[in-house]
């Protein structure tokens, strides 16, 4: 069973979490106000964060910090908010992934898993599947409706993010960030000239696997892989 350190001030929300995680062996310990973070993180060490950043007492983005100046253990936020500049702050504040409010439990399930796996760095079994998609993370595989699927280095290293985050709008600053380690300068076209060659890959012609949202990002939208 894995254990849960939940920063969030929203009682309902808190609930609904906790009950639905309970059901795949994941044990919840809710902590309500921002700046008793980190004394229940030093006291009862879990196995992942999931933070929400409007917090009382102090704000999740530095509570974030806080954190991350102690430990390793995988950080998940939890963010109502829709600014690229916010996206990359948390990056560079020590997070590993984040999503979106109103949060879907199974999306948040899958990004957990996600986050565990990858801490954990497991062997040649670790796989995120979507559908006819299945990405191979031990040996940087992909493969296609059954058929390997040849993806260069930055295809790949976008797919990834891309899934890992499934659900999740992604602007170009959060792609570049998670995938170099460096900011978008507003000319960068890589990322949309990847985006464009996955497409032609996967037959995602109408941009329903890989959908763009106009203003915002991308969205890797795990329900279109099963064709």
């Amino acid at each position: 069973m894995y254990r849960v350190m939940l920063v969030e001030d929203d009682a309902r929300l808190a609930d609904l979490v906790t009950e639905y995680l309970a059901g795949y062996e994941f044990k919840v310990d809710v902590v309500s106000r921002g700046d008793e973070a980190l004394a229940r993180f030093k006291a009862s060490p879990p196995d992942i964060v999931v933070l929400d950043l409007m917090l009382p007492g102090l704000d999740g983005m530095l509570v974030c910090r806080q954190l991350r100046d102690i430990t390793k253990v995988p950080i998940l936020i939890m963010t109502a908010r829709e600014d690229s500049y916010d996206e990359v702050s948390l990056l560079e504040q020590g997070a590993d992934d984040f999503i979106n409010k109103p949060v879907q439990p199974r999306v948040l399930l899958a990004r957990l898993r996600a986050l565990l796996r990858r801490a954990q760095g497991k062997g040649a079994s670790d796989q995120l599947t979507f559908g006819a998609l299945s990405i191979a993370t031990s040996d940087r595989t992909v493969t296609w409706r059954g058929e390997p699927c040849v993806l260069s280095n930055t295809e790949y290293k976008l797919l990834l993010v891309l899934a890992e985050s499934a659900g999740t709008v992604l602007s170009r600053d959060a792609l570049l960030k998670k995938m170099r380690g460096i900011e978008f300068d507003g000319l960068d076209r890589s990322i949309d000239n990847s985006i464009s060659k996955l497409r032609r890959k996967f037959d995602d012609t109408d941009s329903e696997k890989i959908k763009t949202v106009w203003g915002e990002g991308y969205l890797f939208s795990p329900s279109a892989w099963a064709q």
